[in-house]
Parts: structure tokens; C-alpha cells; sequence
């Protein structure tokens, strides 16, 4: 039997191909969505007249509706064919992003935002189920890795265009021209995926309650989800402050800055397909293990002033894009595989919820740890490298817990 001959849903390579590029393809329209309102705050703020405060809002607004659509979709997720969920949820989100197009206030763009992410914050979890279903578990990490490839692609295209395009004409375009391939995707989604129902069970429809208690009972869900919830913590800990202190205390610029994320993640489109690889050719939790050590260096070396170069500041980016992002390649591979089909969309979807939770709990104690000199640097990121590096070593002993079931 040739390896493709084992997927249920695909009789050949070219149609896997398919499948996969398209789901990363929504995925990167779905990251882009949520990354691009970040660096529109001075455009957002200038045209609203709101404060710092009023914009954080707009963030955290996306992330918080995110996560309890997340715990919503928990209860659910596996009574549906994936792709109709995939499809709903994408309508939901096409909606919430033309809503941001065409606000004609704060109040009315914040709502947008709480749209966009009810149904953007789990249509990553619906696409991970979906990979998780069609692709057998011993091919399951490059395929991961294939779909993953949008967050490279969000920060090397999609953020950068959209910024040179909000510069050249309005904030609102890049909004405007995300719906547009939003809907296109839509139809060609409708038309190219295929129904995924055999993960429906035969028998009553599992009750609200229980169909908490079935995920939140099992010891390997748990430990899947505490894996998640460290390695976010590790990341998001010093992710947030990445920008702010590049300027502040390495003395980039804005121009530089941008050289800084586009450097970075375009090594990340070499190094997720190798470590996608590694990932189903090695034991996976000795895949995340060297992954989360060899992470510990970029996150010191940027959160240490080791320097205020150009030259080495990109290569901090390169080493840190590659080994803190490639992390989440093992990991998501583990949550997929850690859990029956039956209950693969109801733990992808507790598991988005508890990165939402944790990417907020993240970024207020990393904010919290951090104070603003008189000569305008920033003190105390040195303190958050060290706990992010502590958090990623505690992910590596919840690893090793996580079995593989499927």
C-alpha cells in the first residue's frame, strides 16, 4: 500500500496537496487578521482620537471573545461535519472583518473585532481537527508543519503589505482587501474540501456537561492541554515586547524594525517544513524537547542588551524565529494525536481557549514585570527571559506525559 493509500480521505498525493495549501491558505488569512490590527494602532488612534488604552482594548477584545467561542466550541465541535464548521465559522469571520472595513466608529470597530475573533479564535482549532482526521499520524507532523507555514507567511507578506498599504492609501483597505480573498477562499473551499463525518458518533448526541467532562477527565487531555498552556506562557511572555524594546533599548528603527520580522520569519519557511520532518521521522517528545532547549538561547539573547547592531539584532530574530515558533510544531502534533477522532474537535477546541487564556495572562505579567527608565529604556525584560525559559522547561516535563492515542 503506497503511504498516500492510508489517508480516508484522499486516494492521491495531488489532492492532499490541495487540502493542505488550502487550509493554510484560510489559516494565513485568519492570522492575518488578527496580527495586521497591531501595527494600525497609530492610523486607529490618530482617525478614532482614542488612547493607548482604548487601542489595547481592540486587542484583547479579539482574544478574549476567541476564547470563549473556544470553550463554546467545546461542547460541540465534534457534532458537525468539519467542514461545515469551517465554513460557518469563515463566514463569521469574513463578516467581522468587513465590519472593520467599514466602521464608522470605535464602538462599532471594537464590536467588529469581538466578531472577528468569536469566529476566527476557532477556526484554527477546526483546521488543526481537520489535519488531524485526514492525514495518518505518521505523516501528521509535516502536514502540520505545511498549514503552520501562514504564520510565516503572515509576518513576511501579509503584515508588510498591509502596513505599505494603510501608508499609501487607508487603514481600511487592507481590511477591505482581506475580505475580498476571504470570500473567494469561501467558494473555493465550499467547492475543493471535502466532507469529514467520521468522527460523528452513530449514538445520542453526547450532552453539554458530559461533553466537558469527557475531555476534562481524561488524564492525557490534561497534560496535552498543560503543555499548550506553558509553552504559550514561554512565548508570550516576551513576544508582546519584542517591538517596543527593540526601539527602546537596541536603538532600531521602525524601518529596521520591519527587517527585524520579515528576516525572521522568512527562515521560518525552511525550518517549519525540517522540523515538521523531524517531527514524524523522530520520537516527538524528544523533537520538542531539543526544540524547547535550543529556544532557550534566542529568548535570553533578546531579552538581554547584547548588543545594538543591525547586523546582530537580525540574527537574534533568525534564531528566534526559528526555535520559539518551531516549537508549536511538536506540540500541535502531540494535542492532535493525544486523543480519540470522536474527541479531536472538542480538545483542539478547549485547547484554542487555553492558548487565549494563557496568551493574555502572558502578556499582562510580562507587561507587569517591565518599567520605563527616565532616559526612555526598558527595565526588567531580563527577569522575563528567565521565566520564559523556566516555563519552557516545565512544557518539556508535561510533554513527556502526553501519549499518543492517534
Amino acid at each position: 500500500m503506497s503511504e498516500i493509500a492510508v489517508s480516508p480521505f484522499f486516494t492521491e498525493a495531488r489532492r492532499e496537496r490541495r487540502f493542505l495549501l488550502l487550509l493554510a491558505t484560510m489559516n494565513f488569512t485568519n492570522i492575518v487578521d488578527f496580527m495586521v490590527m497591531m501595527p494600525l494602532s497609530a492610523y486607529l488612534m490618530r482617525d478614532f482620537g482614542i488612547t493607548t488604552a482604548q487601542f489595547g482594548m481592540l486587542v484583547s477584545a479579539y482574544a478574549l471573545s476567541a476564547a470563549v467561542s473556544s470553550l463554546a466550541m467545546t461542547s460541540i465541535a465534534d457534532r458537525f461535519d468539519r467542514k461545515t464548521a469551517l465554513l460557518a465559522c469563515y463566514a463569521g469571520l469574513i463578516v467581522g472583518t468587513i465590519g472593520c472595513a467599514i466602521a464608522p466608529s470605535y464602538v462599532l470597530l471594537l464590536l467588529a473585532r469581538v466578531v472577528a475573533g468569536f469566529f476566527g479564535g476557532v477556526l484554527g482549532s477546526i483546521i488543526m481537527a481537520m489535519v488531524g482526521d485526514a492525514i495518518p499520524d505518521q505523516r501528521r507532523g509535516s502536514a502540520m508543519s505545511i498549514v503552520m507555514l501562514a504564520f510565516s507567511f503572515s509576518a513576511v507578506i501579509g503584515v508588510p503589505l498591509s502596513l505599505y498599504v494603510a501608508g499609501h492609501s487607508s487603514w481600511r483597505v487592507p481590511f477591505a482587501a482581506l475580505s475580498v480573498v476571504c470570500i473567494v477562499l469561501f467558494f473555493v473551499a465550499q467547492r475543493w474540501l471535502p466532507a469529514m463525518r467520521d468522527h460523528i458518533s452513530n449514538g445520542a448526541p453526547v450532552g453539554l456537561i458530559r461533553s466537558y467532562i469527557e475531555v476534562l477527565t481524561d488524564r492525557n487531555h490534561l497534560w496535552a492541554m498543560t503543555m499548550t498552556a506553558l509553552i504559550t506562557l514561554s512565548g508570550m511572555l516576551v513576544i508582546p515586547y519584542i517591538a517596543p524594546t527593540r526601539i527602546a533599548n537596541a536603538g532600531l528603527t521602525e524601518s529596521q524594525l520591519a527587517l527585524f520580522y520579515i528576516v525572521g520569519g522568512f527562515m521560518t519557511i525552511f525550518t517549519r517544513p525540517l522540523f515538521g520532518g523531524m517531527t514524524d521521522k523522530y520520537h516527538r517528545p524528544a523533537v520538542f524537547y531539543w526544540l524547547v532547549m535550543l529556544s532557550a538561547v534566542p529568548l535570553l539573547l533578546v531579552t538581554h542588551n547584547v548588543g545594538s547592531g543591525l547586523a546582530i539584532q537580525i540574527a537574534i530574530s533568525v534564531v528566534f524565529f526559528i526555535f520559539v515558533s518551531g516549537r508549536f510544531i511538536p506540540t500541535t502534533a502531540m494535542v492532535t494525536a493525544s486523543t480519540t477522532p470522536q474527541m479531536r474537535g472538542r480538545l483542539m477546541s478547549l485547547n484554542s481557549a487555553v492558548q487565549n487564556l494563557f496568551l493574555g495572562v502572558a502578556a499582562f505579567v510580562g507587561g507587569a514585570m517591565l518599567t520605563t527608565r527616565a532616559d526612555g529604556t526598558i527595565a526588567g525584560y531580563e527577569a522575563v527571559g528567565y521565566l520564559a525559559v523556566l516555563c519552557g522547561l516545565a512544557s518539556i516535563w508535561a510533554g513527556y506525559k502526553v501519549k499518543r492515542i492517534s
